[in-house]
């Protein structure tokens, strides 16, 4: 109701549920698709990037090619195709946000992988024998990880974001599991009479996003040995 209650303190949608009580549960359904899409991005991106730019040559092409590919397509539109033909669930959501946003990280790991195979310490390894997945496990990797926590950091908000514009549509987490996305949709034919149903989750989506990206920075500033906050 207007105003809300003691018992409601940031009011209730349509059907009576909390609004509070939702945004709580709604956090760990965005917080769940949040991490497990960073963190297989990451080491898809990872392993993917560091081979295709230490290897080189046909495989480097291959697999950037399918970046390219990747990077070029309209993220939502697929989404949707995939999903209106796989159907809405959390897993699906997570599978098609891993397979969409793993290029961009890969290329950048690439671009630094092909810089760190012609350092001495590099050269030095293959003198010694090791082999290149040995060069690429205990010296590329180390190297790269500082980005890679970056880059990934500064992800958590888009898809964040992204799983809400699923959500929003219908096509992201499906009921009765509270979603953000798909609390600011239930409120879109409210926003005259109660637009409470709307706006606190329109704004902890904000404020979420916003967080992770301060984050970021503030993380690209300490790992960077140029920084004066090292």
């Amino acid at each position: 109701m207007d105003g809300g209650t003691s018992n409601h303190l940031l009011g209730s949608d349509d059907l009576g549920r909390d609004v509070l009580s939702r945004l709580i549960w709604g956090a760990r359904v965005s917080m769940l698709v949040a991490i497990a899409c960073v963190v297989s991005d990451a080491i898809l991106g990872t392993v993917i990037g560091i081979t295709a730019g230490y290897i080189g040559g046909r495989v480097d092409s291959v697999l950037m090619r399918i970046a390219d590919i990747l990077l070029a397509l309209p993220y939502l539109l697929i989404a949707l195709v995939v999903v209106s033909v796989v159907g809405a669930s959390l897993v699906n959501v997570i599978l098609i946000i891993v397979v969409l946003r793993w290029a961009a990280l890969s290329r950048i790991v690439r671009g630094e992988a092909m810089m760190l195979k012609q350092r001495e310490f590099v050269s030095l390894a293959k003198v010694a024998g090791m082999k290149p997945v040995r060069i690429m496990w205990r010296h590329i990797l180390p190297n790269v990880m500082n980005s890679v926590v970056v880059v990934s950091t500064l992800g958590v908000g888009a898809v964040i974001l992204f799983e809400s514009v699923l959500s929003f549509l219908g096509v992201g987490v499906p009921p009765p599991s509270p979603s953000w996305g798909g609390m600011v949709a239930d409120g879109r034919n409210y926003l005259t009479s109660a637009w409470w149903v709307s706006l606190f989750p329109g704004l902890v989506i904000t404020a979420v996003c916003l967080a992770a990206n301060l984050c970021g920075d503030w993380l690209r500033e300490v790992l960077d040995p140029k920084s004066n906050l090292r």
